[in-house]
């Protein structure tokens, strides 16, 4: 049994109640570990231990954080397999995944916002004759980092270290469904050097202890992954306290498949933007548009690659899917599917639980799952499933696809598939899409921006932006 603990202070420390929640692994149903119960009184305790470090902190040159930030980095990429095997049997996600992605991007996100802040540069305006001004930019405070269950590790540095290198302390929650690698960080950061009280993990639910995190006075900005409806109510909650936000929300992201395209590679890559992770990719492509000339030969070849999707325990080499995160989820997604049914939707694969024998016959397993036959704007191609189901439907004309593409109420990231260059620009253009991919997916450059539209966010993450946010502009103007 894993027993985990908050790290505040630079200490491992037991939740003050004494409570713990159950810690269940997906590909099995059972508990295998504790997570603390944690409330007001730990956030409270971590945000005196942050804004008591923050001045030391602050105070060192870039470089020197820098350092201490590459040295986790350092910590992560030796532990590698530690990681990742606690990464799949925290979240269901197959070993292999955890391996390949997972571990090695949290690595890649302290190295890169370690080094990035030593490049951070501001502005300086001359009026001839005049005045000089130029920007400072200052470290915005204590700052809370709340992250989700779908990509633990990999999402959780990816807000932390961008905060830590511009030299802010930071309270951060890593969710109450999967903190084993959280805690595993914790321990990593004490090994490394890093100061304590500028790094604090608190463990517990939304409602008691992230609640606590967006309410807390002394926490002057919020950076959180997660579902729509949870940061419509964070916002509402840290808007009367002049809090600064990073909203990264819900997605129902569109695939555009053009006649003129590489067929093997849209399908294969198409295959893989759709199932990634059982479908738990904010990213994921749920809704893909193909035109009609070529709907059948991508639907054959595509349902042909599903059957090499091999559904079994996380922990075996040839697993490709892995389990859903929770039963809870899983009980979400099977709903899902059988509103598909009822809005008329033809089912071309998988849709049911799978029973996976051995030590995962509890587990929490479902076919990858494709539709066709459903109408653009209905629920189903509406509203974010989160998991292993997509819809197939073909289209007409490019106005068309674009218009379907755009019709839900999220804007995150899309997918376009085409040799004709001029048209990727065009339809890109014409997407209402943070973030575009042309013959690719989830090819990811750390220096880029990153979030989305409409109700998929607010603001955006990622090299220059993320050290922007954490960071507070000062114009200061010398008269000659």
């Amino acid at each position: 049994m894993l027993r985990i603990q908050n790290y505040i202070n630079g200490q491992l420390v037991a939740p003050q109640s004494g409570r713990y929640l159950d810690n269940i692994e997906p590909a099995t149903g059972h508990v295998y570990g504790e997570i603390p119960d944690s409330e007001a009184a730990e956030v409270a305790a971590a945000v005196l231990a942050a804004t008591s470090a923050l001045p030391a902190w602050r105070a060192l040159s870039a470089e020197e954080r820098g350092r201490l930030l590459v040295r986790i980095a350092a910590l992560i990429d030796a532990n590698l397999e530690r990681l990742a095997r606690a990464e799949s049997q925290d979240n269901g996600k197959p070993l292999s995944l955890a391996r390949a992605m997972d571990i090695p991007r949290a690595a890649s996100n302290f190295h890169f916002f370690g080094t990035a802040a030593e490049h951070f540069a501001s502005e300086a305006h001359m009026q001839e004759g005049v005045a000089l001004n130029y920007t400072v930019r200052h470290p915005i405070g204590v700052v809370g980092c709340i992250s989700p269950w779908n990509l633990p590790l990999y999402l959780f540095t990816w807000k932390i270290a961008p905060a830590l290198a511009v030299g802010c302390c930071v309270v951060a929650k890593p969710s109450e469904i999967t903190p084993a690698t959280a805690f595993l960080l914790s321990e990593l950061c004490i090994e490394a050097g890093l100061p304590p009280g500028v790094l604090n993990i608190v463990h517990g639910t939304g409602p008691a202890c992230g609640q606590a995190i967006v309410e807390h006075p002394g926490i002057k900005a919020i950076s959180f992954t997660g579902g729509t409806a949870t940061g419509r109510h964070l916002a509402r909650t840290a808007a009367p306290l002049f809090k600064k936000l990073s909203l990264e929300l819900g997605g129902k992201n569109p695939n555009l498949v053009f006649a003129d395209c590489d067929l093997a590679a849209a399908v294969a890559t198409s295959i893989r933007s759709s199932f990634a992770n059982q479908g738990q990719i904010c990213l994921c492509g749920s809704r893909i548009f193909i035109e009609r000339p070529i709907y059948d030969a991508f639907k054959a070849e595509f349902l042909q690659q599903l059957e090499a999707q091999k559904i079994g325990d996380p922990l075996a080499a040839d697993t490709k899917q892995g389990a859903l995160v929770s039963e809870a989820h899983l009980n979400k997604v099977l709903d899902y599917i059988k509103l598909a049914h009822e809005e008329g939707g033809h089912l071309l694969a998988g849709g049911q639980r799978v029973a996976v024998p051995g030590r995962c016959a509890s587990g929490y397993f479902l076919e990858p799952t494709v539709f066709e036959n459903l109408p653009h704007d209905c629920r189903t191609n509406q509203e974010e499933i989160f998991g292993p189901v997509v819809t197939l439907t073909p289209f007409d004309t490019e106005a068309e696809a674009v218009a379907w593409a755009n019709s839900t109420d999220y804007g995150l990231s899309a997918s376009i598939w085409t040799s004709n260059l001029t048209r990727a620009h065009r339809v890109a253009q014409s997407l209402h899409s943070g973030i575009v991919w042309v013959n690719t997916w989830l090819h990811r450059d750390l220096r880029t921006p990153f979030g989305g539209m409409k109700n998929s966010g607010v603001g955006r993450e990622g090299g220059l932006e993320a050290l922007r946010f954490f960071t507070e502009a000062q114009n200061v103007c010398v008269k000659f």
